[in-house]
C-alpha cells in the first residue's frame, strides 16, 4: 500500500513537471520587425493582367516552408498559398496573381499581403505590403463631395459634378431612411464606353447590368455616356446602386446576408418606387400563373431576361406591400433586424410578427395570386425491393426491422457457428480479460518509464 502511494506520487509529480515544461517551452511565434529576416516587401499591379508580390530575405537557418498570405477586403481571413521551398537561406520570394482568362478582381480593390517562412525553430512573417488594383486604362478626372468621390474619363467637369450631386443626395436620403450614418468614403467610377465597363466588372457580369455596387470595397460602377448624363434613368441607377452600399452598412454582420429580393426591392423602392412597368409585370404574372415565390428569390435572380425583370418587379412589389400594410418603420426595423445575424424567419418574426412564409402568403393574397407551384428535386419513385429488405410484418403492422438474413416468407438464416458465443458469460469474461490486459500493459509501461527515469537521475 505504501509502495503504491509512493509510485502514484511519482506519477503525479512527473505529470505536473511535464505540464510545467510545456508552459515554459518557447512557442514558435511569428517574428518580424527588427529581428525579421525580411526586407520591406513590394507589390505591383497591372490592370487586367496580374498583381506581383516580392520580398528579399536572409534566413538564419534552412527554410522548410514559404508562403504568401493575401487579405482581400471583407474576407474573414487571408488567402494562403504555399511558395516553392527555397534551396538557399537568402534570396527573393515572388508570387504573381494571374488575372488573365477567367480570373478577375474589381478595380479599386485594395490587397494586403505578407510573406512567411518557417525554419526548424521559428516562423518569420514579413511586414505587410498593400497595393491598390486600379483601372489604369483611362486618364481619370475626379471630384469629391462630403462622402462620395466621382471618377470619370469622358465628359466635361459639369458631367462629373452632376453625377456627384445625384450621388450625394442619394446617400443622404437613404442613410436618413435606414437610420444609419455613412462615414467611410465611397468611390463612384463612371465608364463612358461599354467595352471598358464590361472589362471592369468581369466576365461573369450579365448583359443587362448598367450599374454595380461593391460594398466590400465601397465602390460603385456605372455605365453612363456624356450624352446620357441628363437622362432620367441616371437619376435612378445611381441612387439604386448607392442604396445597396447603405443597405450593407445597415445590416453588416459576420453571419449572413438578407434575401436578395429584399435588398433589390428596397433599392428599387427608394430610387424609383413601385412604378407602372413593374406593376404590369406582376399583374401579368398573376394572370398567367407564372409568379415566382419570394423564397425562390433569396439568391441570384434568374438568368432569363424576362424572369429577371419579373424578379425585380416582384421584389419592389413585396416591399411596397410591406410598407402599405405595416408602415415604413416596420420595413426599416426588418432591415436592421438582420444586423444581428438572424435567419429570415427570426428577422421577419421579430419585426413583423410573422415568419417569411407567412409574409409571402399575405403578399400573394393581396395580389389575388395562387400559391406558386414548387419545382425542384422530388423523391425518387419506388422501385423493386430486393429479397430480404421488406420490413413489414406479415400482419401488416409496423414493427422493428427484420433480422439480418430474414425474409417475409421464411425463417431467419442459420447463423454461422463461432468459437465464442455472441453474448453470455463467456463473452463478458473475454471482454473483461482484454480490458484488464490493456490496463496491466499500460501500468507496466509507466512503471518501466519511471524506473528508467530514476536510474538516469541517479546516474546524472
Amino acid at each position: 500500500m505504501t509502495r503504491r502511494s509512493s509510485m502514484g506520487a511519482q506519477v503525479k509529480a512527473l505529470g505536473a513537471l511535464a505540464v510545467a515544461l510545456l508552459f515554459l517551452m518557447p512557442a514558435a511565434t511569428p517574428v518580424w520587425g527588427a529581428d525579421s529576416p525580411f526586407e520591406a516587401p513590394d507589390a505591383t499591379a497591372k490592370y487586367l493582367t496580374s498583381v506581383t508580390f516580392s520580398v528579399r530575405y536572409a534566413s538564419p537557418a534552412p527554410v522548410e516552408r514559404a508562403e504568401l498570405r493575401i487579405r482581400y477586403p471583407g474576407a474573414m481571413g487571408p488567402w494562403i498559398t504555399p511558395l516553392p521551398t527555397p534551396t538557399s537561406q537568402s534570396g527573393t520570394l515572388r508570387y504573381t496573381l494571374d488575372l488573365t482568362g477567367g480570373a478577375h478582381i474589381a478595380p479599386n480593390t485594395l490587397l494586403t499581403a505578407t510573406f512567411g517562412i518557417t525554419t526548424a525553430a521559428d516562423t518569420f512573417t514579413s511586414l505587410p505590403v498593400t497595393v491598390r488594383y486600379g483601372d489604369t486604362s483611362h486618364t481619370w478626372k475626379s471630384v469629391t463631395g462630403s462622402i462620395v468621390t466621382v471618377y470619370w474619363y469622358s465628359g466635361s467637369e459639369s458631367f462629373g459634378q452632376h453625377a456627384l450631386d445625384i450621388a450625394e443626395k442619394a446617400i443622404k436620403d437613404t442613410s436618413a431612411l435606414l437610420g444609419v450614418t455613412e462615414k467611410d468614403p465611397i468611390d463612384f467610377y463612371i465608364y463612358g464606353d461599354e467595352t471598358s465597363f464590361r472589362e471592369a466588372l468581369g466576365p461573369g457580369t450579365r448583359e443587362n447590368v448598367g450599374g454595380q455596387a461593391h460594398a466590400d470595397i465601397r465602390t460603385l460602377f456605372a455605365l453612363i455616356t456624356p450624352a446620357d448624363i441628363g437622362a432620367s434613368w441616371v437619376s435612378t441607377v445611381v441612387p439604386h446602386e448607392l442604396t445597396h452600399l447603405v443597405f450593407d452598412t445597415a445590416i453588416d454582420n459576420p453571419y449572413r446576408f438578407p434575401p436578395r429580393w429584399l435588398n433589390e426591392g428596397l433599392a428599387v423602392y427608394l430610387s424609383e418606387g413601385y412604378g407602372t412597368f413593374d406593376r404590369g409585370l406582376v399583374s401579368d404574372a398573376v394572370s398567367n400563373d407564372t409568379l415566382l415565390p419570394l423564397i425562390a428569390l433569396s439568391g441570384q435572380f434568374p438568368t432569363d431576361a424576362q424572369k429577371t425583370y419579373l424578379a425585380y418587379a416582384e421584389s419592389v412589389s413585396a416591399v411596397d406591400y410591406l410598407v402599405r400594410t405595416q408602415g415604413k418603420p416596420k420595413l426599416f426595423k426588418l432591415v436592421l433586424a438582420y444586423k444581428a445575424g438572424l435567419t429570415d424567419d427570426e428577422a421577419f418574426s421579430q419585426a413583423l410578427g410573422t415568419d417569411l412564409l407567412g409574409f409571402q402568403t399575405g403578399w400573394l393574397k393581396a395580389l389575388g395570386a395562387a400559391t406558386p407551384q414548387q419545382y425542384g428535386p422530388k423523391p425518387a419513385p419506388a422501385g423493386p425491393v430486393p429479397p430480404g429488405w421488406d420490413q413489414t410484418p406479415p400482419d401488416g403492422s409496423s414493427g422493428s426491422p427484420a433480422p439480418s438474413g430474414a425474409t417475409p416468407s421464411g425463417p431467419a438464416a442459420t447463423p454461422q457457428p463461432t468459437s465464442v458465443p455472441v453474448d453470455g458469460p463467456s463473452a463478458q469474461s473475454a471482454d473483461t480479460g482484454l480490458i484488464l490486459l490493456a490496463v496491466v500493459l499500460v501500468a507496466g509501461a509507466m512503471l518501466v518509464g519511471l524506473v528508467l527515469a530514476s536510474r538516469r537521475a541517479r546516474a546524472g
